[in-house]
């Protein structure tokens, strides 16, 4: 589902791009060169700056938070050094103040778990949910190879599962989100499920039952010390999944990011009776009617709360990204 304004005033696709907030799109589709305008953002969130993260959480964490740090040397202290890395245990056997060194570990995988199931197929103001995911995946990606951490990825479809090893070369994450690209438009092809698609030359690998296989796919690749990344409207997560992602949060950092629409939150111009599409059956709401928007929206945070819930109960917090405006606009919202 997607509405689009008709009117002699710029569209709002139009006005975020020239303002610099959004690759070249058209809200719909895709194209490599749409996902690449994010690699110029990538080196904007690294350390010393704020991290990604504290802006998507809305905290200013430590940029080194959670990366391994493994203890290498104690050496006497000199100007500029950490005082709460004072070893005060040699300094009282020696006299003279000493400092621990730690050795930081810089190559940390990241996997991406992206859904491009059915209901990511909506948007009613600027963009699709799943392009809007895709243009965060691929600023993560950017962030990640900045970060000089190895990028990888678990694409589920409605009919496919495409598993991408983490990398760290720029060819890889090219390649990345050229399946990116090529996975999305695929959905939108009319009777897509009946077209052959040919497999990419480095050949991920495909499964079947994809709803139930899919984060167990993503457990299968995530090495222990992972960075591991959910990006989806959390409709179809069942129980098994929180399971999965359970476990995986046991040796990995998990993060959680749900995709949202102005209308799941009765943000919308439209007024009267409206024809949408549910999962299951099409049909007409008034929107016109206040108790209809209410209904929606608490319908929502009914469905946002659990989600929050059963995550924070693992430890991962879960962030939230609208489709009613250009992702880079919003992160940065939050910095002020």
């Amino acid at each position: 589902m997607f509405f689009q304004r008709r009117s002699n005033q710029v569209s709002p696709l139009q006005q975020a791009i020239e303002q610099g907030n959004l690759p070249t799109c058209n809200g719909v589709s895709l194209t490599v060169d749409e996902l690449a305008f994010y690699q110029t953002h990538g080196k904007r969130w690294q350390p010393p700056a704020k991290s990604l993260w504290s802006q998507l959480n809305g905290a200013h964490l430590s940029p080194h938070k959670g990366r391994g740090m493994t203890f290498s040397e104690v050496r006497q202290y000199q100007a500029g050094d950490d005082v709460r890395q004072i070893d005060w245990r040699v300094t009282a056997r020696t006299g003279k103040v000493h400092t621990k060194l730690f050795s930081e570990e810089r190559e940390r995988p990241v996997v991406l778990f992206l859904d491009l199931t059915p209901s990511l197929f909506s948007g009613t103001k600027l963009l699709l949910k799943s392009v809007q995911l895709c243009h965060l995946a691929s600023l993560l990606c950017w962030v990640a190879v900045a970060n000089k951490d190895r990028v990888g990825a678990v694409i589920r479809t409605q009919d496919r599962l495409i598993e991408l090893r983490p990398s760290s070369s720029k060819g890889a994450v090219y390649q990345l989100l050229n399946t990116i690209v090529s996975t999305h438009n695929r959905q939108l092809e009319p009777n897509m499920s009946a077209k052959a698609e040919q497999a990419p030359a480095f050949a991920p690998q495909e499964q079947s039952d994809v709803k139930t296989q899919a984060f167990d796919a993503l457990s299968n690749l995530c090495r222990k010390g992972s960075e591991v990344v959910l990006i989806s409207d959390f409709s179809t997560t069942t129980a098994h999944d929180f399971d999965t992602v359970k476990r995986l949060s046991q040796h990995n950092r998990v993060r959680a990011i749900q995709l949202y629409d102005p209308l799941d939150i009765a943000e919308c111009n439209s007024k009267g009776l409206q024809r949408v599409r549910g999962k299951i059956n099409d049909m007409t709401l008034d929107m016109s009617s206040a108790r209809t928007r209410a209904a929606i929206k608490q319908a929502y945070l009914d469905h946002h709360s659990r989600i929050q819930y059963e995550l924070a109960s693992f430890g991962i917090h879960l962030s939230q990204i609208s489709t009613g405006a250009p992702l880079l606009q919003q992160i940065l919202e939050r910095q002020s």
